[in-house]
């Protein structure tokens, strides 16, 4: 009789189709950051600080704290470390409004724009070669099903 691996026994099947998708996504999601991760090593980034600077720099005058928090791919719950680390490196700064003190304000720096310059190809490789093969006709869809999956709100547990 042949010998079970262990493993195998203790998997149970996706319960769903939305479960065993799901679950796809995540491994997807893993591979993908993973060559993305190698990538901004060359810059000493992390993803979730390469994402500030690319939200920074579409936005030349600058963000507050809050709004770039909202803008995050992946929710940081310390905004406030993650954007002193950066300033840290001179690669964004950071200033209070005149008109209301509370707001903090931050922009990225010149130093900032250089390394995303830098990493500009590189990451735009690592995409074709994890994504190109699907095809422009594939990938328009599957950028369709993600926002449609996106856009369900009922699926978003309620806020007290």
């Amino acid at each position: 009789m042949p010998k079970q691996d262990s493993n195998a026994r203790s998997r149970r099947p996706a319960a769903c189709s939305e479960e065993a998708v799901f679950l796809d996504l995540l491994r997807a999601c893993d591979f993908l950051s993973r060559g993305l991760a190698r990538v901004l090593e060359t810059g000493n980034l992390s993803a979730t600080q390469y994402n500030v600077l690319r939200i920074l720099r579409g936005t030349p005058p600058g963000l507050p704290c809050g709004e770039i928090a909202g803008r995050m791919i992946t929710r940081d719950p310390d905004i406030t470390r993650l954007l002193d680390r950066l300033e840290k490196r001179g690669l964004i700064s950071r200033w209070r409004e005149a008109k209301d003190r509370r707001m903090v304000m931050a922009r990225i720096s010149g130093e900032g724009l250089k390394l995303l310059a830098r990493l500009d190809d590189p990451v735009s490789e690592i995409h074709r070669r994890q994504l190109g093969h699907l095809g422009k006709e594939r990938l328009r869809a599957l950028a369709e099903l993600l926002a449609a999956a996106r856009a369900n709100r009922e699926s978003q547990p309620s806020r007290p």
